[in-house]
């Protein structure tokens, strides 16, 4: 045997060795090395990739001390979504979530697997061949960012999976997460350092994680808890139960909770609930409630989803957590549609680990419903990632000097007049896109992710804008050149190029993406889709009163009006020629008012997968304008279920309920217009 692979044989024992190692002390607390032994082993692996840099492989453990800085991160879509659950805040919440699955499948008991609902950073890894390949945030469900050098410092996490063990491909979905013990150790360490300390785990996890250094990842204690499975090729990964499912996770070496467990009907998911909570406090971990998923994966599928979450799958949340304080004053500040929101500034207090020291107070109306003034003891709320409130006042702790609060006339920050509007309790500004705190706003919207997609124009940086009065409006961002961007403070020039080719890329856009980002009051995405579909282009949009509006299924009076009204205004008039002349464009369809009456009014069409040609967006269009309506969920009512590739189960209900299945070549043969003859 050479010399050469006598070194191959020792670095693979070596690496072997080492992730064996890791396992037992980062994922099982029970290590069978002390720290001299195990830096031993550590050290001599280092030095055989020193003198043998072809020895030297990704995933190899000397790879989680971190690499150079990146860019930043790249953008990377989910094989398969990562959904967001419905909450639940009461035992009332969940004996319905229980009652409805159980409807839907005509079971009288079903099983489920309840698990702890860590209060981290969800991530998903991908191995193939048992290596691992790409790491992911959640992002927005539909696309990641790419976080794969950090999440190989995370030690608990395994680079390679047990060969005998490993299917081809492996989607694992879980947590990140900053263990209590970890938490308390790198605040000390930041206190003695003289730097500024994290608010809490969470935090500290979502921070460390998204640092484009991953050295720094590197350096901090990061745990990681596996919960699911996404994709998968092979025949190893159990396809009944998500129980099974979680075992086979746990013998691959990836960390599952042990505080899982199987319960049966809503008796045993309450029972589970109270148990957790009564161990919340002495958990390694924080948890901000539990997870309850349908055991049986065929059963999951029939339930399939609904909007953005599963109809399988519930989180239970833990009730409120609340702290006494005191109202130092009541700010108010300005929004992105103009609406003036009353803002609690409060005495510091801690409130389920997160340091509070501002409350939204909603509205006028309601500071006065619970009878707030400025000086009073009041309870504030918290409850996971919502924004701290105000929840009462101690009557009995009011000071005599408490001052009451009074909704100003004129707009704090541009002085103009303050609207208020009948049969609402919103009080707005009315100066629009020239208020300096709605541009602000309305300029982020317009490039956040689900509208113009513009990256790396954040909050600082649309600060120096528009207060350098480089920008008024969306429509200046694209005369931005690059000596302009580079004058603004921390923008070099590699920076600015960046931003400029983003601001490129956006000219290219859809239809409904544009009448998102114009952020118009309660025009959420949905609404934006529908007004897109139904109208095909913008002349005949901007020409439509609010009758015409309150056609569009997703429409309604109030909306209407907003929409009317906003296109009424000559500034945004100009906004959106200016943002036209920039060259700002998307694909314009035919609408519903240019379709053929009658020739397919009546037939309700489902949408699933992926299709050869079409957008989701353009394939709805077409059938709107043909007459039809397109619904986000299949029922015994359904005409069409439209199948593309990766269709989920929506088409698999489809089949149970005997809804003919379309591909697109069948659609659009369907679409045509009926033969004169």
């Amino acid at each position: 045997m050479g010399a050469l692979t006598k070194v191959k044989e020792r670095a693979f024992s070596l690496r072997e060795e080492i992730e064996r190692h890791n396992h037992l002390y980062y994922v099982l607390d029970a290590p069978e090395l002390d720290d001299a032994a195990f830096d031993a082993l550590f050290r001599e692996l280092q030095a055989l990739e020193a003198e043998y840099p072809e020895l030297q492989l990704e995933d190899s453990p000397t790879a989680r001390v971190g690499a150079t800085p990146a860019a930043q991160f790249a953008s990377v879509a989910h094989g398969l979504p990562m959904l967001s659950l419905n909450n639940a805040f009461s035992d009332e919440d969940m004996e319905a979530f229980d009652r409805r699955a159980r409807e839907a499948l005509g079971e009288e008991d079903l099983a489920y697997c309840a698990e702890p609902k860590f209060d981290g950073l969800a991530v998903s890894l991908t191995y193939q061949g048992g290596r691992l390949v790409l790491g992911l945030t959640r992002g927005d469900g539909q696309t990641g960012e790419d976080v794969t050098g950090n999440l190989r410092t995370v030690r608990s996490i395994p680079l390679r999976l047990p060969s005998d063990l490993a299917p081809a491909l492996l989607e694992v979905r879980g947590e990140v997460v900053m263990l209590r013990r970890d938490f308390d150790r790198l605040n000390q360490r930041q206190r003695d350092r003289g730097e500024r300390e994290f608010a809490n785990p969470r935090n500290a996890a979502a921070g460390s994680l998204r640092q484009l250094d991953s050295r720094i990842t590197a350096s901090r204690p990061l745990s990681f808890f596996a919960y699911g499975i996404g994709r998968f090729e092979g025949v190893q990964v159990p396809q009944e139960r998500h129980s099974d499912q979680l075992a086979y996770l746990a013998s691959l070496r990836l960390p599952v909770s042990e505080l899982r467990e199987q319960v049966r009907g809503a008796a045993g998911l309450l029972a589970y609930y109270r148990r957790i909570g009564e161990q919340r406090e002495a958990l390694p971990f924080d948890i901000d409630g539990v997870v309850y998923k349908v055991d049986d994966l065929a059963c999951q599928r029939r339930l399939g989803f609904v909007s953005r979450a599963p109809r399988f799958a519930l989180a239970h949340k833990f009730p409120a957590q609340e702290a006494l304080t005191r109202i130092e004053a009541i700010e108010v500040q300005v929004g992105r549609t103009g609406t003036l929101t009353p803002v609690a500034r409060l005495e510091p207090v801690v409130v389920g680990g997160v340091r509070v020291t501002h409350a939204t107070l909603h509205n006028e109306e309601e500071v006065r419903r619970k009878d707030l003034r400025v000086g009073d003891t009041v309870v504030v709320r918290r409850a996971g990632d919502v924004i701290p409130e105000v929840v009462r006042m101690l009557p009995d702790r009011r000071a005599a000097e408490a001052q009451r609060f009074t909704l100003p006339a004129l707009c704090p920050v541009c002085q103009s007049p303050v609207q208020r509007v009948e049969g609402e309790v919103a009080a707005r500004c009315t100066a629009g896109l020239y208020c300096p705190a709605q541009r602000k706003q309305a300029i982020l919207h317009f490039a956040s992710r689900r509208a113009l997609d513009i990256e790396g124009l954040g909050d600082k940086l649309v600060d120096q804008l528009v207060d350098n009065a480089r920008v008024h409006t969306p429509a200046d961002l694209y005369a931005l050149d690059q000596e302009t961007l580079e004058a603004l403070e921390r923008m070099g020039a590699k920076s600015a190029a960046n931003l400029l080719a983003a601001i490129e890329r956006s000219r290219d856009t859809t239809f409904a993406r544009f009448i998102y980002a114009l952020g118009i009051r309660n025009v959420g995405e949905s609404t934006a889709g529908g007004l897109a579909a139904d109208f095909g282009g913008l002349d005949a949009l901007l020409q439509a009163d609010a009758v015409r509006l309150s056609a569009v299924p997703e429409v309604g009076p109030v909306v209407a009006a907003a929409v009317a009204g906003f296109f009424a205004e000559s500034h945004n008039r100009e906004v959106i020629n200016r943002l036209r002349e920039a060259g700002v464009r998307w694909q314009e369809g035919p609408g519903v008012t240019a379709r053929a009456p009658g020739h397919l009014t009546g037939r309700t069409f489902v949408l699933t997968g992926t299709l050869p040609t079409l957008s989701r967006e353009q394939a709805g269009g077409l059938i709107a304008a043909a007459g039809g309506k397109v619904a986000g969920s299949v029922s015994a009512r359904t005409s069409y279920v439209v199948a593309g590739a990766d269709a989920g189960g929506k088409y698999q209900r489809a089949l149970e309920l005997g809804v003919p299945a379309l591909d697109e070549d069948a659609l659009l043969e369907l679409l045509k217009l009926p033969d004169a003859s």
